[in-house]
Parts: structure tokens; C-alpha cells; sequence
């Protein structure tokens, strides 16, 4: 799991380097190239073509003429790194398991558990592919199972086939 969790400092200096790069490196395509666009349509509406020129040949210039250009692209960097945090704390929680504790197994509570159907009598959901319900929930992620896959499209573990027939 710990693969997919992106690094939100990598985000930032892509999207520091090219608007969007780091939505792309999140695989945020479409807002990637939401920011990039925004950034050619600032440049071309309110910079001057002077500054843009001297921008671009390394000259100096006023910064107050591209500061409309620089305030798109700190707002993407900002953006970019956001999104990263918000991903990395999602797939931490979803490393924690459906109550909240670190499990590097499946619990002994979820293997002695047998499988009622879509509630054990106790208020929990029971998993696995035999209760067949919508409302089943992984026991690695969490999260809510569809009753047709013998895995979870979430965190993709393989699920209990032993109440099948």
C-alpha cells in the first residue's frame, strides 16, 4: 500500500518546474491540464509579450509584469501539494483497517467471525463474498465491497471464496 502513496514534496517542486507536471505525477490529468491551461490564458490576457520575451531569454525584468503568471503557478504548486497530503493521509487510513488500528494481518476478530450474511447480530457487517451483500466491507481497507468481484477494487485483496458454492 505503501507504494501508491505519493510524496507531496515531489508534487510541489513538479509543479514548481512545469504548471501541472505535479497533478500529472498525481495522475490528476484533468485538473493537470485545467492549471496549465489557466497558466497559458493568464500569460497570453495579462502579461505583456515584452516581459513574457524577457522572461523566457533569461533578461531581467519587472516582476510586477509577470506576477499574474507567478500567482497561477504558486496557486498550482499549493494545489498540488494539498491534493498529495490529502492522498497520502487517505492511504494511511485505509492501512489502518476498517477500526482504526495499524493491522499488518487480518485480525483474529475477522477470522473467527463466521459469515451470517449481511450482519452477525452484533451491528457489524461480516465479509467476504458469501454474504453477497452491498453493504460488505473489506476487512484490509474498509471500504464498502462489490458483491460481484472476488477482490477489493480498493486495496485489491483477494476476498473469501468459502462460503461459495
Amino acid at each position: 500500500m505503501a507504494s501508491q502513496s505519493k510524496r507531496p514534496w515531489l508534487a510541489a517542486l513538479l509543479a514548481t518546474l512545469v504548471t501541472g507536471l505535479g497533478h500529472f505525477y498525481l495522475r490528476r490529468w484533468t485538473r493537470g491540464l485545467g492549471w496549465f491551461a489557466a497558466a497559458v490564458a493568464v500569460s497570453a490576457l495579462f502579461v505583456p509579450p515584452e516581459a513574457a520575451r524577457a522572461l523566457l531569454s533569461g533578461s531581467e525584468g519587472d516582476v510586477a509584469d509577470v506576477a499574474p503568471l507567478l500567482a497561477v503557478g504558486v496557486a498550482s504548486v499549493a494545489d498540488a501539494y494539498v491534493l498529495a497530503r490529502m492522498r497520502q493521509r487517505g492511504t494511511r487510513n485505509r492501512e489502518r483497517g476498517p477500526r482504526g488500528r495499524a493491522d499488518t494481518e487480518p485480525s483474529a476478530e475477522f477470522e473467527s467471525e463466521p459469515e451470517t450474511g449481511p450482519g452477525d447480530g452484533a451491528g457489524r457487517t461480516t465479509v467476504g463474498r458469501a454474504s453477497g451483500s452491498a453493504g460488505a466491507e473489506c476487512p484490509e481497507c474498509g471500504e464498502e465491497l462489490d458483491p460481484d468481484l472476488d477482490f477489493c477494487p480498493w486495496c485489491t485483496a483477494r476476498l473469501d471464496e468459502s462460503g461459495e458454492e
